[in-house]
């Protein structure tokens, strides 16, 4: 199983391309996303990229935490499991 990473402090104009292509150089990268606002499209300045293994998701936090990534040093941490409300009440999430 893989590690899911947490990336913040991104510069407005890198797309997921530019997030997937700074992490493969740790290895396999399955996604990489970055999160946009629901109503204008822009970035939020923060994603998420999940590593194919956990030892290249070490590799990575410890070699991309920091970093100067378009102009800007990137903070990357383990992502923390985060359940929509309506998954803790009992609901599955549509996909």
């Amino acid at each position: 199983m893989g590690m899911r990473l947490f990336v913040g402090n991104l510069g407005f104009s890198l797309g997921d391309g530019d997030l997937r292509e700074a992490f493969a150089e740790a290895g396999g990268v399955e996604r990489a996303e970055i999160v946009r606002d629901r109503l204008d499209g822009r970035s939020r300045g923060f994603g998420f990229v999940e590593m194919a293994t956990e030892d290249e998701g070490t590799i990575a936090l410890k070699l991309l935490n920091g970093r100067e990534l378009a102009g800007r040093p990137i903070r990357v941490e383990v992502a923390t499991s985060q359940r929509r409300p309506f998954e803790r009440a009992g609901f599955e999430a549509r996909r």
